[in-house]
């Protein structure tokens, strides 16, 4: 007896079996070939500034905190600092930075209040910002180093030139740097627009000064 005719497959139906076994296969292969990109979190990019006078200055969203004043221009951030006033006007007095190419990149080494206070008297500091204009742009610019550059940049390099033409030496001392034999930082790596700025406790420079004859007024 005759055998039964298998009855043919429909075309497609047919090519749908073959296809089958080709998508697992590749599903199967890029599962496991292909690894999944890893999620990292977002760089924390707020201003990290270090020394032992930070925490007397503006933090978290106080007025003047470290990542306002990275949005402001070198001489406005200044003047948000409280403790950089005596700096802060001799530098607007004298037109210093003003007188520096737009867009130039500056690192400052700021003197405090205090440090103003200890070295002149306050008839020695008002006739030198009144009638001295030259001699005090001479003392303003021993403390400007051009280029931004972080402490830990000046301290890996060893040493820094200023605008007056001066060498220091800069080393690291525990949490603070020192800069020469005399000031030591307080409070670095505030950023602003085009700078870096340090807080230093001493006045740098080479002018005679008139230590304990008298308080200049802030």
């Amino acid at each position: 007896m005759s055998q039964p005719a298998t009855p043919a497959r429909h075309p497609r139906l047919r090519a749908l079996a073959l296809l089958v076994p080709t998508l697992l296969l590749t599903a199967c292969t890029s599962s496991t070939d292909t690894p999944r990109a890893a999620t990292q979190p977002p760089a924390d990019t707020t201003p990290q500034v270090t020394g032992p006078l930070c925490a007397a200055l503006p933090t978290g969203t106080d007025p003047g905190n470290p990542t306002f004043l990275a949005g402001q221009p070198a001489d406005q951030a200044l003047r948000w600092i409280p403790t950089l006033t005596t700096f802060e006007a001799a530098l607007r007095t004298s037109g210093v930075l003003t007188d520096l190419p737009a867009g130039t990149g500056l690192t400052i080494l700021a003197p405090t209040d205090d440090a103003f206070a200890a070295t002149f008297s306050e008839d020695n500091w008002d006739d030198l910002m009144t009638h001295h204009t030259d001699q005090l742009r001479t003392l303003l610019k021993a403390h400007l180093v051009s280029e931004t550059h972080p402490i830990a940049d000046l301290t890996t390099a060893g040493r820094a030139t200023t605008l007056d033409g001066t060498t220091i030496t800069v080393t690291r001392t525990g949490p603070t740097s020192r800069l020469g034999d005399r000031a030591d930082t307080v409070c670095s790596d505030y950023q602003a627009t085009n700078a870096r700025i340090h807080i230093i406790n001493a006045v740098l420079g080479p002018l005679p000064v008139t230590a304990g004859t008298g308080h200049r007024a802030h």
